[in-house]
């Protein structure tokens, strides 16, 4: 036991490492060629911030887990097996990062990119990976595959682009994504699964990483930018590991538990649950679905008079009050569609309370 926890130490510094040392060199090659989010009348920064940060989310978590892998393994022995699964969702999760990074240097419409994140999604159920069990939300437990594979793709794509859009100032995204993987490794731990452990961790290294450099940096000297490349990254692998873990046996994955839908919905309910909001508000109002605008819930609270600071604070404290409260109804044997009735109630009474708050 813990010897696995050094493994997870060892991943977590490599990847931190990584990234540490590759992203000043990053900020270097976007100053150099002018690769810079330029600021405009949605946005919140007024100077034009290297964008390309992200980019290192990939090589720092494939290091990591490559080579504490073979430590692990002697050097990946016959022991260790790569499935012809693990392979597909490795394409689909570069096919996100490329299409993210091409977005980043020469912008691509956003049908377009919606159009190759289904590809990438279809991905999921084609390996047998997908939601084919509600266990119990709604009196619901299986479900056929006709219901199954849509329900898959739907829901990564929403997480994908709720990771995304949420990216909307210094360090959201990033804090957000860390404390997911972070409860992720040390879900994935319990089940004895180290592979999605080292994953995890090696992920949150990088991560946290590019949070110092994007929330501490200074404009003008070592500040950037996750850009999509990032941001789409991000969201791909955590819709991964968050169906991943709500599977059980029946499916190939773990023993079967109870609560791991509701589990995993705890960690992605915050943004997911902003950007429908989002989007139906965007509809009611006659608006394009990906026009973007400023009413995101970090645009919402910043309209209060907050800064950015104070507003990642505030979103990040209802974020783990959501993970708490959650877990303490779970632990009270409530029923999970109570409970995420619940949160849908807690977070729509939040936003009417701040929009009524509204700095005039």
């Amino acid at each position: 036991m813990t010897l696995n926890w050094i493994y997870i130490l060892i991943a977590f510094t490599i990847s931190l490492a990584f990234s540490l040392i590759g992203t000043p060199f990053i900020i270097k090659i976007c100053n150099i060629h002018g690769l810079y989010d330029q600021p405009n009348g949605r946005k919140l920064h007024k100077e034009a911030i290297p964008r390309l940060g992200g980019t290192l989310f990939l090589p720092s978590l494939s290091i990591g887990v490559a080579i504490t892998l073979a430590i692990m393994y002697n050097g990946l022995s016959k022991d260790f097996e790569v499935t012809i699964s693990t392979m597909m969702m490795a394409i689909g999760a570069l096919l996100i990062y490329l299409i993210g990074i091409l977005d980043d240097l020469n912008g691509m419409k956003a049908i377009h990119k919606f159009a190759i994140q289904t590809v990438a999604a279809l991905f999921f159920p084609f390996c047998n990976l997908m939601i084919n069990n509600l266990h119990g939300l709604f009196g619901i437990y299986e479900i056929p595959l006709w219901i199954s594979y849509p329900l898959t793709v739907f829901v990564i794509l929403l997480i994908v682009n709720a990771m995304n859009l949420i990216d909307g100032i210094d360090g959201l995204s990033s804090s957000l994504s860390i404390l997911i993987l972070a409860a992720f490794t040390l879900l994935y731990f319990h089940l004895g699964s180290m592979l999605f452990c080292l994953m995890s961790v090696s992920l949150a290294g990088a991560i946290l990483a590019f949070f110092f450099f994007n929330y501490y940096g200074k404009v003008g000297g070592l500040k950037i930018f996750m850009g999509d490349s990032g941001s789409l990254f991000l969201g791909y692998v955590i819709a991964y590991l968050a169906i991943k873990y709500q599977m059980s046996n029946e499916c190939g994955g773990f023993p079967y538990r109870q609560d791991s839908l509701l589990i995993s919905f705890s960690l992605v309910f915050l943004p997911c649950i902003d950007v429908i909001r989002v989007a139906i508000q965007r509809k009611i109002n006659g608006k394009k679905m990906f026009e973007a605008d400023k009413t995101h819930i970090h645009h919402r609270i910043m309209q209060m008079g907050l800064d950015m600071h104070q507003a990642l604070a505030v979103i990040l404290a209802v974020f783990i009050s959501f993970c708490l409260i959650n877990y303490g109804l779970n632990g009270l044997g409530i029923q999970a569609t109570y409970i995420i009735a619940l949160d849908i109630l807690i977070y729509s009474v939040f936003m009417w309370v701040i929009q009524k708050l509204k700095a005039q």
